[in-house]
């Protein structure tokens, strides 16, 4: 059970199954093109399901997993955990950015759980695969994908996942026409079960 953030009224207990982690692991290692090679940066708290994301896609991939002190997840103990430990691939919140040197060796950044703004993807974006990810509480971690970014644009959420697909509807529950806003609707392998004990708000 993992619980929403509270952003949009009171947290909900969300019941996401195991299911799902084979899919999300797999498009990972392919979309981020993990090997025996690279090295996860664990940098998500335990007790949140982004921590998944990285286990997932280095365990499975054959990667080292590298654990982070609570007190280095951000500013100079990071680039310095970074550069020593040689990480390649890290999901980070775009807030941290700006506060870290663009010379890192990372040869994948994925982007997640904010928006990014363009000149951090023009920024980032230079020299290595940039990647902005997207997936709410209801989901195993992801539903959608960006392709790589490049240069100063504000990044698009992506495409869904394999196994997946996302819809937006209107209050009906019909296809709005592009360009027109509504509600995002998401199924799959990764779909959570639903609230738990709140069977209306889960229909």
């Amino acid at each position: 059970v993992i619980y929403t953030s509270g952003s949009t009224g009171i947290p909900k207990g969300v019941a996401v199954t195991h299911s799902g982690i084979p899919n999300l692991a797999a498009v990972q290692i392919d979309r981020f093109a993990i090997t025996s090679e690279a090295r996860i940066l664990q940098f998500a708290s335990q007790s949140f399901d982004a921590a998944l994301w990285e286990m997932a896609a280095a365990l499975t991939g054959g990667a080292a997993l590298v654990l982070i002190e609570a007190s280095k997840r951000g500013g100079n103990a990071l680039a310095h955990l970074i550069r020593e430990q040689g990480v390649t691939h890290a999901t980070l919140p775009p807030v941290l950015l700006p506060d870290l040197p663009e010379d890192l060796p990372l040869r994948t950044l994925v982007v997640a759980g904010e928006s990014c703004a363009p000149d951090l993807v023009a920024r980032w974006s230079r020299g290595r695969r940039m990647i902005n990810a997207y997936g709410p509480t209801e989901t195993t971690v992801c539903a959608t994908m960006s392709e790589a970014l490049a240069g100063a644009i504000v990044p698009p959420i992506g495409r869904p996942i394999w196994n997946t697909r996302v819809y937006v509807l209107d209050g009906g529950l019909e296809p709005v026409p592009a360009g027109v806003s509504g509600e995002l609707y998401i199924s799959g392998a990764g779909l959570a079960r639903g609230y738990v004990g709140r069977s209306g708000l889960t229909a």
